[in-house]
């Protein structure tokens, strides 16, 4: 396993109040090991058969807590696990809203409130209020007009299995005193009291809340580089060769980002799907003429020794002909 992290510096051509696209065409790439303060991490996230996702991770920079934050997307963006390259697209923009794309076909999106907790809440549970100890949560009671039946207590849940008799070899010095195991009584009815409305009954009692003294607004959570996007970086733990990634484009156009996509990863893909589809046509025709050529040797050999097998029988056959002929000869004369 090794990790890897470099960067290049692509200044964004347009300052914001503007969309940030970020999208890539991850590969194969191996390097060294280091380590990067970031913005926004996006990308595949695939380790072994638990963890198959596309992240979406924002470096919040502490107006909830006055902590550095790193946000997790809620929701779990899909991935592709084939061996093909793939174009994924993020795209956050001006009103706070976010989206993800795989080829081109959008994944997860929503509210960047709703989807990640970049602030407090605005409301919190009032400390100060607290359920009325009269408060009643029952709605229904039990009818109390609705009485058992005459007898009910004196009818029992089970009786003894008239079918069962006393085996004949039972001792009851040895055995102790024998009993007929216990079956259901069909005579016996359960009774359940019935339910009424609780004329008390006031309902759910819902705790009321107060404006939350830490909550801090921030209208502007979608600028997630303050300064300036100046630097993309890849960060990758791999335990095989590992994924090259190409075709990178990060500025503030959708139309941009769709035009190149255009006459980078779109004039590639099929070509590159159309080799792979060769390369894997002939590693099947490979691994189906080493078996065809297998199983031939297999056939042959078992064939060798059902023949070797059957000259054995013959030889047996004509050794014992020959001695029932020398053993009957005298008499013959």
């Amino acid at each position: 396993m090794f990790a890897t992290n470099h960067n290049f510096i692509p200044p964004l051509p347009h300052p914001p109040p503007a969309p940030l696209i970020v999208g890539y065409e991850p590969k194969k790439f191996q390097g060294g090991a280091s380590e990067t303060e970031y913005a926004v991490m996006f990308g595949p996230d695939l380790c072994g058969t638990s963890t198959r996702r596309t992240q979406v991770i924002f470096n919040y920079n502490g107006k909830k807590d006055g902590k550095l934050n790193n946000l997790q997307c809620k929701d779990q963006g899909k991935i592709e696990t084939d061996r093909l390259s793939h174009r994924y697209t993020l795209i956050v923009r001006p009103d706070n809203t976010f989206e993800t794309q795989i080829d081109g076909v959008k994944d997860i999106s929503g509210s960047l409130f709703e989807k990640f907790d970049f602030l407090l809440p605005k409301t919190i549970k009032d400390p100060e209020a607290s359920k009325p100890s009269d408060w009643v949560d029952d709605a229904e009671i039990a009818d109390p007009s609705d009485t058992k039946p005459e007898g009910y207590d004196s009818i029992p849940r089970t009786i003894p299995d008239a079918s069962k008799k006393k085996p004949e070899d039972w001792d009851d010095e040895e055995d102790g005193a024998w009993e007929a195991p216990m079956i259901a009584n069909p005579d016996f009815k359960e009774w359940i009291q019935k339910k009424i409305p609780n004329p008390a009954y006031k309902g759910v009692w819902v705790h009321p809340e107060v404006p939350n003294p830490a909550f801090v607004d921030d209208k502007t959570v979608y600028n997630v580089c303050e300064d300036g996007c100046t630097g993309v970086g890849f960060e990758l733990w791999q335990v095989q060769a590992g994924s090259i990634f190409d075709d990178i484009y990060v500025g503030d156009s959708v139309e941009e980002a769709e035009a190149f996509a255009k006459s980078t990863f779109e004039k590639k893909k099929d070509a590159e799907k159309k080799k792979y589809d060769e390369i894997e046509a002939a590693k099947k025709a490979e691994a189906d003429a080493a078996a065809a050529k297998a199983k031939a040797e297999a056939d042959a050999k078992a064939e060798a020794e059902k023949a070797t097998k059957g000259g054995d029988d013959d030889v047996s056959n004509v050794t014992a002909t020959l001695c029932i002929i020398q053993g009957f000869a005298p008499i013959a004369f």
